[in-house]
């Protein structure tokens, strides 16, 4: 069976890497990949980390193009990959344009789509723009849902598609279990990572920050700043924040913050830095879906600016608190968890209910036929799920 993988970002290539090295190690399965490039040099350093290599590399970004730009150009740079390959199904991850486009793509050939982090609902089509359009698009037209947990499975059975949905646990835990057993062995690589981050300070506990969603461009964004100056004068806090490549994100935030105390506006880091950095941190504050899948297992509180979240379990565990975007709910919401010791304790139980680091054999298992014990089953609760799916799609 020859399996096509198309992904395009590096959140999706951090998640699609143990998916890739899963299938090459499957002797069933001719595995072929396609990157579409966007952010090529944050991607590269996610395939160099994984040690993959891409069969087709796209080069799909255009200077200041439009989501409609990107969804035209990347029917034209795939279809002709699909008809070279001719692969007996496609993979594509979560909810990015690329998923959606590749899927849409596939649909039109024929080709069967198998959907990995399937079934996550907000139930506003708004909140996360444009992702929740874009993961409900290709569940319909996908035969196989890879759904991260059982609530997603819920939300999929809801929605009474005629995919098959199996619960994988989420292929992020694989990669993040990969990458911390490297840190945890390798003393040298540590203190060479630490080597990047020499305005530390001891003294001061660290935030973490990361914010690149488009529904907060904006007013979104002015209020992030805002209360990001106002922490920034405490005395116990150093900021760190990773500024994404859009000029959206970037332009109100060096403009706000730069010139401020405590405040580190750095490049993007590459994933190993990245996870060194949640490592060191000891909240973060965030916008992004990936980050809260990841924070929990490695112990560390999130503040997810956002009013609604498509991963719910970890809210429910207590170790992500939604804030939004105002101002004054961000700095409370920091306060209580550097000024409060029992709080930040709470918050730093290790749940990980994403998955078990076995993600990407069970994908692999299902595609080649062989049957699986799904994650998580033993623990879930029916009744409290389909209330919240309902809830969901209200």
């Amino acid at each position: 069976m020859k399996v096509l993988s198309i992904f395009g970002t590096r959140p999706e290539a951090v998640k699609m890497a143990p998916v890739v090295k899963a299938l090459c190690r499957e002797t069933a399965i001719q595995s072929v990949v396609c990157v579409t490039g966007q952010h090529r040099l944050m991607l590269k350093q996610v395939l160099d980390l994984f040690e993959i290599k891409a069969d087709y590399s796209l080069d799909v970004m255009q200077p200041n193009q439009t989501l409609n730009d990107l969804g035209a150009r990347l029917i034209a740079l795939l279809d002709p990959v699909l008809d070279t390959v001719k692969p007996d199904r496609i993979l594509v991850h979560g909810d990015t344009t690329t998923a959606m486009m590749a899927a849409l793509t596939a649909f039109h050939r024929h080709i069967p789509v198998a959907h990995v982090e399937a079934g996550l609902r907000t139930g506003d089509l708004t909140q996360p723009w444009p992702e929740e359009m874009n993961r409900r698009y290709v569940d319909v037209v996908s035969d196989l849902l890879f759904a991260p947990t059982m609530q997603a499975k819920t939300n999929l059975a809801a929605e009474h598609l005629a995919g098959r949905a199996i619960v994988t646990g989420n292929t992020v835990i694989d990669a993040l279990r990969l990458t911390t057993s490297l840190l945890a062995l390798d003393e040298q690589l540590r203190q060479r990572l630490d080597t990047h981050f020499p305005y530390l300070m001891p003294g001061r506990k660290t935030l973490l920050v990361t914010g690149h969603r488009r529904e907060n461009f904006g007013a979104g964004f002015a209020e992030i700043c805002d209360a990001l100056a106002k922490l920034s004068r405490r005395s116990d806090i150093q900021i760190v924040y990773p500024l994404h490549l859009n000029p959206n994100v970037q332009v109100p935030v060096l403009a706000a913050l730069s010139r401020l105390p405590n405040i580190h506006l750095i490049e993007p880091l590459d994933y190993l830095l990245f996870v060194r950095l949640m490592q060191r941190s000891h909240v973060i504050l965030t916008d992004s879906g990936g980050v809260q899948e990841e924070a929990p297992s490695l112990g560390k509180p999130v503040l997810v600016m956002r009013n609604v979240t498509e991963r719910p379990e970890a809210v429910t565990a207590g170790t992500v608190q939604l804030v939004g975007t105002d101002s004054a709910r961000i700095v409370a919401a920091v306060a209580r968890l550097y000024d409060d010791d029992a709080a930040w304790e709470q918050a730093t139980r290790r749940v990980n209910p994403y998955g078990d680091g076995r993600a990407s054999e069970r994908i692999v298992d299902v595609l080649c036929g062989r049957s699986i014990k799904e994650f998580g089953a033993e623990h879930f609760k029916p009744a409290e799920a389909t209330h919240l799916a309902a809830k969901i799609l209200q």
